[in-house]
Order: structure tokens, then sequence, then C-alpha cells
């Protein structure tokens, strides 16, 4: 019963970080969250059955707050997506701006008629 309260106290504040919007550095939250997901790993190989009514009732309540979880795990891995795109996307257009030439086809010939 003890491990399965634990698992499902670091569920609930597993979900209290993604949805706090104080945290404004990216890395000190995604640091808070993998800490977390690693104690709920750790309790979650130690939860055995049986299990009694109580302990059930509980694993319920954990179950909806990780289909929580996984959600706003999801937008949080899109939102660090997005902005992966958005940096090779401003590194690609600075690049052009700073070197122009850079990727111009030198392939092509210069043919002059005049004899």
């Amino acid at each position: 019963m003890m491990v399965l309260q634990d698992f499902h106290d670091v569920t609930t504040e597993l979900l209290t970080v993604l949805q706090d919007q104080n945290i404004v550095e990216r890395d000190d939250r995604i640091e808070r969250i993998t800490k977390l997901l690693d104690r709920r790993e750790a309790f979650l190989s130690h939860i055995k059955p049986p299990f009694s009514d109580e302990e059930l009732q509980l694993g319920r309540q954990s179950m909806l707050l990780n289909q929580q979880v996984d959600q706003l795990l999801l937008l949080q891995k899109q939102e660090i997506q997005r902005d992966i795109k958005e940096l090779n996307q401003k590194k690609k257009t600075s690049n052009k701006y700073t070197n122009p030439y850079e990727n111009l086809s030198t392939d092509g010939m210069f043919y002059d008629k005049k004899k």
C-alpha cells in the first residue's frame, strides 16, 4: 500500500510541475520532470498484486492522473520540437544572410558566342 501511495503522490507532484506556468526556465522544468519520472519508475517496479479495495481505488486514481501527465508530456515534447524547428530555420536564414553566395551552383558555364 505504501508504494502505491508514494507512486500516486509522485504522479500528483509531476502533474503539478507540468501544469505550473511559473517555471520559466525550460531546463529547470525538464530536470524536475526527469527526476520525478525516474522516481515514479522506481516505485512502479515495486507495485505487486494482490491489491486491496483501497489500493485498487488508488490505482484507478493514479491511472487517471497518468493520462493527464501523458497529455501534458506530449504537449511539452511538441513545444520543444517546434522550438528546435524554428531555431534551425533561423540558423538557415541567418547563414544565408551572412554568406548569400555560399549555396550557389558552380556547375554552370559562361559561354561567349563572340569569336
